[in-house]
């Protein structure tokens, strides 16, 4: 790893670090359920030490395997894994249900975890689930992963320009009234746009970045990541090289994107959703499928040095080397996060006074 100036050392260390997507759980659930919380603490605890986060977000993906049938089955073993993990390491994380919770992991030296549905499969049409998924701690959901499901099209079916399904406003609708963010990445380009015209509480993009840079069905537009902010919400960076730039996989590419974004709606609205999925696919993918095509990108591509959660800092020293001020990559690093966390996360819309 390249070696980190004292200046963005010593700013990564005293920053908050919120990275609001790594799919750790998915290989924490491939081991034997004796083995979960050790295996976090062996593989990814120091991993997460070492790139300064503070704040986790852990989302639940169901791989297609699945479903339909096994998918809601399969959310609530990844649900558990979750809290056993944050049991059997309490000494070092907490799990998190508002802003508060947060605050108060980040008083006492741990790592702060919110659990979030990544597509949220294992609901279906049955939208009176996402209140029992709140209840076991769930705080962040999207509708949708590439393809279609019963609540909205992926962003991999944008040629069908579907908006929400009827199931999907009411699952919007609930989640505002629970307090739990909806999540516009992997939405289809219509979907993000039908939430953003409903919305009435601000949104997160847990891990997407500029379609402007990188012409991919992924990424957001300028329009959306201006309705994002305008909203109150945060884009949060994917770090995945193809999303990036077709073909220069490098930190630089990374800080083009944040500054993007930054310019455009200003950078209280800009945060880091890395999706480091190498070691993950490495954990959980047959080896004949190792260099899989999904999309139209391959899946071996990765930033150099930031493949797993230690090569963080160099994020900072990326934007330190670029003119950034030290608040300014501070509020990226996770200060944005934290501020939407703490307004937002688990806090119940308030109600409506009677006729």
């Amino acid at each position: 790893m390249t070696t980190l100036s004292s200046d963005a050392a010593a700013l990564h260390r005293r920053s908050v670090v919120a990275d609001t997507h790594n799919d750790l759980l998915c290989a924490v659930t491939a081991r034997p359920v004796d083995r979960w919380a050790a295996f976090f603490r062996e593989r990814w605890l120091p991993q997460l030490r070492a790139g300064g986060v503070n704040v986790q977000v852990l989302p639940v993906f169901i791989d297609d395997e699945f479903r339909p049938e096994g998918a809601l089955r399969r959310t609530l073993r990844m649900i558990e894994a979750a809290h056993r993990l944050a049991e059997g390491n309490a000494d070092a994380v907490r799990l998190c249900a508002d802003g508060a919770a947060v605050d108060a992991a980040l008083a006492d030296g741990r790592i702060a975890l919110v659990l979030a549905l990544e597509s949220a499969p294992g609901v279906g049409e049955d939208v009176e689930l996402l209140r029992t998924l709140h209840r076991l701690g769930v705080r962040i959901a999207s509708l949708a992963h590439f393809g279609r499901t019963a609540l909205a099209d992926g962003s991999g079916e944008d040629a069908a320009g579907s908006r929400l399904t009827r199931a999907g406003v009411a699952a919007l609708h609930e989640m505002e009234r629970v307090g739990m963010l909806f999540d516009i990445s992997h939405l289809g380009a219509a979907g993000v746009d039908h939430v953003l015209e409903l919305a009435t509480r601000p949104v997160i993009a847990t891990h997407s970045s500029a379609r402007a840079l990188r012409d991919h069905h992924r990424n957001l537009t300028d329009d959306q990541v201006k309705a994002t902010a305008a909203n109150g919400g945060v884009v949060c960076v994917n770090f995945f090289a193809p999303f990036l730039h077709e073909h220069d996989h490098t930190v630089d590419r990374l800080v083009d994107h944040i500054e993007h974004l930054a310019g455009l709606v200003g950078v209280e609205h800009v945060g880091l959703g890395p999706d480091f999925v190498q070691e993950v696919l490495a954990d959980t993918t047959q080896p004949c499928c190792a260099h899989a095509v999904i999309e139209g990108v391959p899946t071996d591509r990765y930033l150099p040095g930031l493949e797993g959660p230690a090569g963080l800092p160099l994020v900072t020293e990326a934007l330190l080397r670029r003119g950034w001020a030290d608040d300014d990559v501070a509020r990226v690093l996770g200060g944005n996060v934290l501020r939407l966390f703490r307004t937002e996360l688990g806090r119940p819309a308030p109600a409506r006074p009677a006729a």
